[in-house]
């Protein structure tokens, strides 16, 4: 640091102004208008002693400064934190008694569907369904196998049950109001709502696809199967008998 930047860096606003002023009138180097009135404010102590102190309480602030940006840091870091642990305790919830995943899809889309589930009860023996659903886009094919797990839980008594699928679409669809349902969704929301009538403990929780691994799999198993069948099927010629 040269001689005019720790003069700079020592002085208050009113100091650099008074220093202009000086320069100006004076016809002097702004660098010696400044030495000039800082030599002024520090009077009997000096000007040695004055660029010291007030480099101390530079660098005393600098510090404060830097306590403040850590104490902030950490504060966002612990809320981050905090609200990604009750993320995933929406997302994963306590653990109950019954838990199931759902996933659907329709290939093309809309296309021939294929649904999944599996539904684990509290002996940790697991039932996996893996079927065609018929003709319809993805949020019916996610539906379709949303009633099928539930339907399965009802077959089984299943109590508390806790409900995974990675389609907001349809789980904001069954948590929302029916005014806000998709008029081609409806009587498969109401459907999920007669079998939840039948399973009162039970929450529907959406989770990120790569958590719906198992469900993912057998849907695709159903949608592959629906492929090959078609492929089995011979072509119709015309003037064959």
């Amino acid at each position: 640091m040269n001689d005019l930047d720790r003069l700079q860096g020592a002085a208050s606003k009113t100091e650099l102004a008074a220093s202009r002023k000086l320069a100006l009138r004076s016809n002097i180097p702004f660098e010696d208008a400044l030495r000039t009135t800082l030599t002024t404010s520090a009077g009997h102590a000096g000007l040695d002693h004055l660029l010291d102190e007030r480099a101390a309480l530079r660098a005393a602030e600098a510090a404060r400064a830097l306590a403040r940006r850590t104490a902030r840091d950490a504060t966002r870091e612990a809320a981050r934190v905090a609200a990604l642990a009750l993320r995933r305790l929406r997302q994963e919830g306590a653990p109950t008694a019954w838990r199931g995943w759902f996933d659907g899809s329709a290939k093309p889309n809309p296309g021939r569907c294929g649904i999944g589930v599996r539904l684990i009860g509290p002996n940790g023996a697991a039932v996996e369904l893996s079927q065609a659903a018929g003709y319809g886009n993805s949020s019916e094919a996610e539906y379709r196998a949303l009633i099928l797990l539930l339907e399965t839980a009802v077959a089984h008594g299943a109590g508390p049950l806790t409900v995974y699928g990675d389609s907001r679409v349809v789980i904001d669809d069954v948590n929302g109001a029916l005014a806000d349902s998709a008029a081609v969704l409806r009587p498969l929301r109401a459907r999920v709502h007669a079998l939840l009538a039948r399973l009162p403990a039970t929450t529907l929780r959406w989770i990120p696809r790569h958590k719906n691994g198992d469900a993912d799999a057998l849907s695709q198993r159903a949608t592959a199967a629906l492929a090959e069948e078609i492929d089995d099927i011979e072509p119709i010629h015309e003037g064959s008998e």
